[in-house]
């Protein structure tokens, strides 16, 4: 696949994704991002703005399996991975999946789980493989989790530690759609172009065969990072560390996603090189799950978001 085959994949993606979701492209392109790097997000919202629909649009624009779990406190993780059953007519066990194996999983309200049933789920992102009575089962190659968290309601909830956090490369915020957009929205649901009916019908479709994802991925590596560029990436994630009100700064992993971010949004924009803008864009998402502020600072009312952008004006931008 040529750069420019990329470029039209990407756009193409983006356009029919947008005859169900109404509004929400930044948040359509960060999703997009970690697909395309292999990586997993996590999205914050309340009820009702698209989580699930998005996920699903996603899962058929790109031609993958889609799957959806809700995460309760009495989930073990054998309800995410799979068991084996004994069969009486073979003498022998038999394995019945659980419904990790897919392509795009959405793992809702994750931090409603317990720790077991969390790390299991956390293991298969980062090996891409699930193990079950000792034997190893490979996941889909595009095997990707969009982890869901509600931002309101924590009773009763088992946080995600911040060494689990660090396993998502972006944290999308999804918020209400503007007065125009949920608008349209109420008009469409009245009639029987509502966004369910439509991702319903042969209207969307796969415009990017699963298959080819791997390829887009491998075209990546065509959008050119200065040596430059990768110097600024690394001292933006330094100085978290670095940083008097942040207690736990963000690590080189944090660095990596940065750079292989920042790289897609480039493609994004339909450019084949990465500017200092596409590093400080994607500087919120990936490091604002990464970073744990000192209690006095929050105490003050201090938030991430200003952290990271004080810190986006002290660090050098390279010419």
């Amino acid at each position: 696949m040529t750069s420019n085959g990329l470029k039209q994949a990407l756009a193409a993606a983006r356009a029919e994704v947008a005859k169900v979701i109404i509004g929400q492209s930044q948040v359509v392109d960060r999703c997009l991002i970690a697909i395309i790097t292999g990586q997993h997000p996590l999205i914050e919202g309340v009820p009702g703005v698209a989580k699930t629909l998005l996920v699903r649009t996603l899962a058929r624009v790109l031609g993958c399996s889609f799957a959806r779990i809700q995460f309760t406190p009495d989930l073990m993780p054998a309800d995410i991975t799979g068991t084996n059953v004994f069969n009486v007519q073979r003498n022998e066990f038999a394995l019945i999946p659980g419904p990790i194996f897919t392509s795009f999983l959405l793992a809702d309200e994750i931090n409603r789980a317990p720790a077991k049933t969390q790390s299991a789920l956390l293991q298969a992102m980062q090996e891409r493989t699930v193990t079950i009575d000792r034997q190893t089962h490979p996941l889909p190659p595009n095997f990707t989790v969009f982890a869901t968290q509600n931002p309101i309601e924590f009773e009763g909830t088992y946080p995600l530690p911040e060494a689990q956090k660090d396993r998502f490369m972006l944290k999308i915020t999804m918020t209400a759609p503007a007065r125009d957009e949920e608008c349209t929205l109420a008009q469409r649901t009245l009639g029987r172009e509502s966004p369910e009916a439509t991702l319903a019908s042969d209207a969307v479709q796969a415009v990017i065969p699963a298959e080819d994802l791997a390829k887009l991925r491998e075209q990546l590596i065509s959008v050119t990072v200065r040596e430059e560029l990768s110097g600024y990436a690394v001292d933006l994630v330094r100085a978290t560390r670095q940083h008097e009100s942040v207690l736990v700064g963000a690590g080189p992993r944090a660095t990596q996603a940065l750079l292989l971010a920042s790289r897609a949004h480039a493609a994004l924009a339909m450019r084949d090189f990465v500017t200092p803008d596409d590093l400080k864009t994607m500087a919120l998402p990936v490091l604002e799950h990464r970073l744990i502020l000192r209690p006095e600072f929050e105490i003050e009312g201090l938030t991430i978001a200003e952290v990271i952008q004080s810190i986006l004006e002290q660090v050098a931008v390279p010419r």
